[in-house]
């Protein structure tokens, strides 16, 4: 069997088997077959689709191109939370520490900003002296004395994911739902947990902005996770608004201690405690979801989460300052007040719109390799659904220069709607 022979039936749309899937990926990883194969085979998928036994050789190739993950034995659960990406999702900040406050250990493996979604990785290196590039050994050291830990993932850790991510996203194949879905579960499957709760966006600041697109997504996650013996449970959550208050690494960091304080937004908690308790049913911590809702707030209220983030962080090389202004995260040299032109109810607030502002102002990337300046951003004094009135102030802007400062603000007019009564 040639690789070649396997990429001709797959234009064909002819179903592969789990040997032509391997052979494949493997040839790839070899050298043996080259980028604009790989790349045919690819869009070939792209267009044909995948089936739900591809997809799942398509992961279990993937997941076994690197190292996986083991952890010791112990009666604490290993399980993770992952999101499709969103604009001002600062979940994870605030999801980890209080999942292992109720029991779990979590070692999450995170990524960075892509496109206009945040990265929770760039979020966390805003804390001064964090360090998130760790190796296998430091990750099993920190979970096992702080029961989770936030890192990046490494060269060793599902390469064939890195390299085909790269083709995809130069060859237009990224919105393939069976891509989507190998990629994801080989990367969490990777990291040696039992179970995984999946946060599936859809909205306009969303990666998927159709819901039903969103839901098949949702669908084949679970499907696949099944077949491959690995439990997952998915959510749909819309993105049309920023998630809470804050949009910007530093600021979204400040949030999510904020949060953890007990002064979380409504909305960011309500989703926090969901994907929590859903955390806790998987790995059969709890009977019902309502009784993981209410141990997930326990955490907030007794201040133990907000201690077990400093802590983790701490033992990750960073700092979280609680008496200082900001948490000696980095802070804007200029900040003006978005206010309302007119009275009336906020309608929309493009959180598409938003991220792409955010990352023109350098808190996001435009390539790979670009650097992300921590301290700018939004911090929204009111949310869609809201009345103003006129001068009413609607949101913060933080910027590193006056011309960035001016320019967010002319811009926000084109990105809120505020519709008169």
């Amino acid at each position: 069997m040639r690789a070649y022979d396997v990429l001709i039936k797959k234009r064909d749309g002819v179903e592969l088997d789990k040997s032509e899937i391997g052979l494949l990926v493997e040839s790839y990883l070899d050298g043996e077959l080259t980028d604009y194969q790989m790349s045919a085979f690819l869009m070939a998928s792209f267009l044909n689709g995948l089936s739900l036994d591809e997809t799942a050789a398509l992961t279990e190739a993937m997941l076994s191109s690197g190292d996986v993950l083991s952890f010791e034995e112990s009666l604490a659960p290993l399980v993770d939370k992952h999101s499709t990406g969103g604009v001002g999702d600062k979940v994870s900040l605030v999801l980890l520490p209080i999942a292992v406050e109720c029991g779990l250990r979590v070692p999450m493996i995170s990524g960075r900003s892509l496109g206009f979604t945040g990265g929770t990785l760039d979020k966390l290196e805003s804390i001064p002296g964090i360090e998130t590039s760790l190796d296998p050994e430091k990750m099993k050291e920190i979970v096992s004395e702080q029961g989770g830990c936030f890192a990046a993932q490494t060269e060793r850790l599902v390469p064939a994911d890195g390299k085909l991510y790269a083709l995809r996203d130069a060859t237009g194949t990224v919105e393939s739902i069976p891509l989507i879905t190998s990629s994801i579960l080989s990367k969490k499957m990777a990291e040696g947990v039992e179970a995984n709760v999946i946060d599936v966006k859809f909205g306009r600041g969303a990666f998927m902005e159709d819901e039903a697109r969103a839901a098949s997504l949702a669908e084949m996650l679970e499907e696949v996770g099944r077949r491959l013996s690995f439990k997952v449970k998915t959510i749909l959550s819309p993105m049309d608004q920023p998630l809470g208050k804050s949009v910007g690494n530093a600021l979204e960091v400040a949030e999510a201690v904020e949060s953890l304080m007990g002064e979380g937004s409504d909305d960011l908690m309500a989703l926090t405690h969901r994907l929590v308790a859903e955390m806790l049913l998987l790995a059969g911590r709890v009977e019902t979801l309502e009784r993981g809702v209410s141990l997930s707030k326990e955490a907030i209220d007794s201040q133990r989460a907000l201690e077990r983030f400093v802590s983790i962080v701490e033992a990750q090389g960073g700092r979280i300052d609680l008496e200082k202004e900001g948490f000696g995260l980095p802070r804007a040299d200029f900040i003006a007040s978005f206010k309302a032109g007119k009275s009336g109810l906020i309608k929309g607030i493009d959180a598409r719109g938003i991220g792409e502002l955010l990352r023109e102002m350098g808190g996001g990337r435009f390539r790979a390799g670009d650097q992300i300046d921590p301290a700018p951003g939004f911090v929204f004094e009111r949310k869609v659904g809201e009345r103003v009135a006129v001068n009413d102030v609607i949101c913060e802007v933080h910027a590193s220069d006056e011309s960035a400062l001016s320019g967010a603000v002319s811009r926000l007019r084109d990105l809120i709607e505020i519709e008169a009564l």
